[in-house]
This record gives structure tokens, sequence and C-alpha cells, in this order.
């Protein structure tokens, strides 16, 4: 008995299998071996290399995007700086305009100011005409009247009288002119 237990022991090794299930388990590798080369391995292929398409597609558009992307900046700071000097130069433009207004406004001023300054002078001048010739016709009547009663006489004769006045008044204005330049010294 202990000879065909260990007889037994040895054919029933677990760790050697038995020959029939090693050629079925070689033949059904070899079998799945097969199917995976032929189905499955090309579907991974095929779906790699769509990722890797994609991958180098999503790329070359980010790439193209960023590239655009570098375009529009430049274009926007090209546009930002023709927009700047243009700002500057309607700037510069409306400040000459202003000085041109305002040197346009002040000559204006200057000149109604000349002209003001002018028609009051000539105003002025009337209005010393009128009163000179108001006041030597007072003049005259007064000192007609302070001669005729001076003198005793009256001096009702027209040329006379006129002679007289005009007379006077000479030797008030030689006196007046004496009397300014004397003045001025």
């Amino acid at each position: 008995m202990l000879k065909t237990e260990m007889v037994l022991a040895e054919a029933s090794n677990p760790i050697i299998p038995d020959l029939s299930e090693l050629i079925l388990g070689i033949v059904a590798f070899l079998i799945l071996l097969f199917i995976l080369k032929k189905y499955v391995v090309p579907r991974f292929e095929t779906a790699y290399e769509e990722r890797a398409q994609k991958i180098e597609g999503g790329i070359e558009k980010a790439e193209k995007a960023q590239a655009e992307a570098e375009r529009a900046l430049a274009q926007y700071k090209a546009q930002l700086a023709e927009a700047r000097s243009e700002a500057a130069k309607i700037r510069d433009d409306a400040r000459l305009e202003a000085e041109q207004i305002k040197a346009e406004l002040r000559a204006e001023a200057e000149s109604e100011s000349q002209r003001i300054v002018a028609q009051g002078q000539a105003q002025l001048q009337a209005q010393k005409a009128q009163i000179i010739a108001e006041l030597r016709a007072d003049m005259g009547r007064n000192a007609v009247e302070l001669a005729s009663r001076i003198v005793g006489e009256s001096l009702e004769d027209e040329a006379r009288r006129r002679g007289t006045v005009d007379r006077f008044l000479q030797e008030l204005e030689t006196a007046g002119d004496g009397a300014q330049i004397g003045a001025g010294k």
C-alpha cells in the first residue's frame, strides 16, 4: 500500500501539470494570441493612431490659434499705436486751433477796444469843443457885461463886442498856454 500511495502521489503532483492539460493550454494560448493579433491589436493600433492624430491636430490647431492670436495682438497694438498718434495729432490740432481762435479773439478785442477808445476820444473832443464854445460864449457875455460895468458905457455894438471878446479870449489862451508850459517843466 505504501508503494501505491507513492506512485499515486508522484502521478498527481500539483506543481507539474498533466501533459494533456499542458498541450491544451498551449493551443488555447496560441488561439488567444492569434485572435488578439488578428482582431484586437489592429483595433488598438487604429485607436492609438487616431488618438495620436487628434493630439497632433489639436497641437497644430493650438499652434495656429496661438499664431493667429499673436498676429491679432500685433495688429491690435499697431491699431492702438495708430489711434494714440491720431489722438495726439487731433489734440495738437485742437491746441493750435484754440491758440488761433484765442489770437483772433484777442485781435478782435484789441480792435474793438481801439475803436471804442477812438470813439470815446472823438466824443471827448466833440464835447470839449462844445464846452469850449459854450464857455467862450458865456465868458464873452460875462466879459462884455463886466467891461461895460467897468468902462461905464454900453458895448452894444456887435463888432466892438466881438473884437473885445476875441481879444480877451486870445489873451486867456496865451496865458493858459504859458501856464501849461510852465506846469510841464
